[in-house]
């Protein structure tokens, strides 16, 4: 007995699928079988060899750096893909297809399933003249639903349940609410409330099995033509992620390797795809309803050995992967983005800034509680330049940078810290947040107050004390934000001070080792 997976499960999408190959492989061979006649063997062979297919993607991401959460590009029940990866792409595929004299219908139906259909593109390589009459995305997918309510009116058969038999029932479907409706060959009608399985003759006209583009062509000439596919996608993003080995044995130097981790998540695989992404924040007009984006052309870059191969490209920065790859749909596949760079020179950093995040707000702040407390930890920060020198010297792409150290006792790598960078330059600074120092304790009090309001004048004096309980002298940068108003002056410092800004000063202490060291300073405000 045949069963309903025979017809309707599995088994019906590679019918469709095979069914679709085999007639465009017919359609091929016809057309090259007419051209071999007047050919010669050798002639008709190389007629006979079908043009290469290239595909290519390229992906922008949407993605807060740091923002990566692993449960948030697991597909769940009910949940459209496209809100859960913040990044889309570019897709390009070059395909042979056999195209008939006049109007033509082609459908393709290996698209991705979130495809934006205002940014498709069609044309054909060989013959120019080929035009575009209409362009259609069919998404009517089928499914049970949908072929219970295509064969209202129309003769199918149930499966009931009898023991462990099973009884087929045939007739005209009268409805299919709250249970199913037949009218039998005796002209009586049976409701049915629960059944196993349902038979149909046929898949309906208008139902598919993929999403399929299709296009009304008018063509010159019957043959095969190599065509150029264009369209945007949702459902695909990228970041970087950056992993440090950091050494202090040789005062400070660190190991950096980078690489890029792309999520597909657009209903469709790529196969030996060209593969480039998009570093930099590309302006996109605001999304109304109907969508319609741009779609990015993009130039293709010569093929390297392996890895990425990085350049300039309008104002953002292209890396364009030196092989090809393969990209499985639901899949989260990582790729290096550059070799390991070693020996990388570094600066650990004690910073103290407890006033960081207290603003001036654009007119004079007159009480004395404003910005008084401003205790904090002793932050610290590694800090290397990405510069070719250093085996760097590419723009790197914003993403997370994570620092492990290795344990001499044991060999084994420690995590001590992480951060995250935005897109960073070549020939620029890389600052890294590791934590606060353990051993380097900071403390900030408000030792004077004065203010006149006669003049517009405030005095406010600050006694900042740091101490180190570690074995080695260490130097802490002092930041202090200048909060009270936009005219100051340091007075009385017992340090020297720099100005970082217009609202900050920076006072470099240093501090031996079980010492403490004390810096006063008077802020001068007029208005």
């Amino acid at each position: 007995m045949r069963t309903l997976s025979t017809l309707t499960g599995q088994k019906q999408p590679m019918r469709a699928l095979r069914f679709y190959l085999m007639r465009g492989v017919a359609a091929r061979l016809r057309s090259q079988a007419r051209t071999c006649i007047a050919l010669s063997a050798i002639a008709c062979s190389a007629a006979m060899a079908a043009p290469v297919s290239d595909d290519s993607v390229t992906i922008y991401s949407k993605l807060q750096p740091g923002a990566v959460s692993p449960d948030l590009y697991r597909p769940a029940p009910g949940r459209h893909l496209s809100g859960q990866v913040p990044g889309y792409a570019i897709i390009r595929h070059d395909r042979p297809y056999a195209i008939d004299k006049g109007l033509h219908t082609l459908r393709v139906s290996d698209v991705a399933a979130l495809i934006d259909p205002t940014t498709v593109t069609f044309s054909s390589l060989d013959q120019p003249a080929t035009r575009v009459l209409e362009q259609a995305f069919q998404f009517d997918l089928v499914s049970q639903a949908k072929l219970i309510q295509r064969y209202l009116g129309q003769r199918i058969a149930v499966e009931l349940p009898r023991g462990d038999e099973i009884d087929l029932v045939e007739g005209v479907l009268l409805g299919a609410t709250d249970g199913l409706t037949l009218q039998l060959d005796d002209g009586s009608v049976q409701a049915i409330r629960s059944y196993n399985n349902l038979r149909f003759d046929q898949l309906p006209g208008g139902l598919i099995t993929r999403p399929t583009l299709e296009w009304l062509l008018d063509s010159p000439a019957s043959g095969e033509q190599q065509t150029r596919i264009a369209y945007e996608t949702q459902g695909m993003t990228w970041w970087a992620d950056y992993n440090i080995t950091y050494d202090e044995s040789q005062n400070c130097t660190m190991d950096l390797s980078g690489w890029v981790s792309i999520i597909n998540q657009s209903g469709t695989a790529y196969a030996n795809a060209r593969l480039k992404l998009i570093a930099g924040d590309v302006h996109r007009a605001e999304q109304r309803q109907p969508r319609r984006d741009v779609v990015y052309k993009m130039a293709m870059a010569e093929e390297a050995d392996a890895g990425f191969v990085e350049k300039a490209f309008f104002e953002y920065h292209l890396y364009t992967l030196g092989r090809r790859t393969d990209l499985p749909d639901n899949s989260t596949l990582q790729l290096q983005l550059m070799p390991t760079a070693r020996g990388i020179e570094c600066a650990k950093e004690l910073v103290f800034a407890p006033t960081l995040d207290t603003p001036w707000w654009g007119y004079p702040q007159l009480d004395q509680e404003y910005g008084r407390y401003g205790n904090g930890d002793v932050n610290v920060f590694l800090r290397f330049r990405n510069e070719e020198a250093q085996q760097l010297g590419i723009p790197l792409p914003a993403g997370r940078m994570r620092v492990m150290q290795l344990d001499p006792d044991d060999d084994s790598l420690e995590f001590i810290g992480e951060d995250v960078i935005d897109h960073t330059p070549r020939n620029e600074d890389v600052l890294i947040e590791m934590g606060n120092a353990f051993d380097v304790v900071g403390e900030r009090k408000q030792t004077d107050f004065r203010l006149d309001l006669r003049t517009r004048n405030l005095w406010e004096t600050f006694e900042i004390r740091l101490r180190n309980h570690k074995d080695e002298t260490v130097t802490v940068a002092v930041l202090e934000n200048l909060y009270r108003s936009a005219n100051w002056k340091i007075e009385g410092a017992s340090l020297k001070h720099r100005k970082e800004n217009s609202n900050r000063v920076r006072f470099d202490v240093t501090v031996p080792s079980e010492e403490e060291v004390v810096l006063t300073y008077t802020a001068h405000y007029f208005w």
